[in-house]
């Protein structure tokens, strides 16, 4: 019997690291993603920044023809909600206001919700896959932002919703599966 419940538990956590692994890649891919789609526009330069670092945004994109940088925090999953902590904001708040040679610095948060939606442990059923691209209004303190599968968003400040919406950012390439807000209302 204790032998069973090793094994019982050995599974479990082989399932956790799976789960994680599979949750990491959908980021990098994310990310792997809006940098190719950057470096394909003229003038643009966009790098994935690395690993889950400390100081570092996701993506860094600079346009040094027009004077534009962005710092991209990418957000990927099958939930029916994507959460951004305040403090990958503030670090990509902290990048923005230090490159001040750029005349357009912005923060952008980029949502995809995948085409396949979890209901339960290794369950999906099928969906719209959708992007939403957000941008952070500097004159607003860093919290943790949640953006919904219909594009709406809201503040999680000690665990309570509060309203905060963003608005959406027409990014400079196009994008088959970008939606705004307006997009997803009309189609209810």
């Amino acid at each position: 019997m204790r032998s069973e419940l090793k094994i019982e538990n050995k599974v479990k956590v082989l399932n956790f690291k799976k789960i994680a692994q599979t949750r990491r890649q959908r980021g990098y891919n994310w990310e792997d993603t809006l940098v190719k789609r950057f470096n394909k526009l003229e003038n643009w330069k966009a790098f994935r920044l690395g690993s889950p670092s400390v100081a570092l945004p996701d993506i860094l994109c600079v346009n040094n023809e027009n004077s534009v940088l962005f710092t991209i925090e990418a957000k990927s999953g099958t939930g029916t909600t994507l959460t951004v902590p305040f403090d990958q904001i503030t670090r990509c708040l902290n990048w923005t206001n230090n490159f001040t040679v750029y005349n357009t610095r912005k923060v952008i948060l980029a949502f995809k919700f995948l085409s396949k939606k979890r209901i339960g442990v290794g369950q999906y059923e099928k969906r719209e896959l959708r992007e939403f691209y957000k941008v952070w209004d500097e004159k607003k303190n860093p919290v943790d932002i949640v953006c919904k599968y219909d594009g709406a968003t809201y503040a999680l400040i000690e665990g309570e919703k509060r309203k905060m919406s963003l608005e959406d950012y027409d990014m400079p390439f196009s994008s088959k599966h970008r939606k705004t807000v307006s997009d997803t209302i009309s189609t209810m």
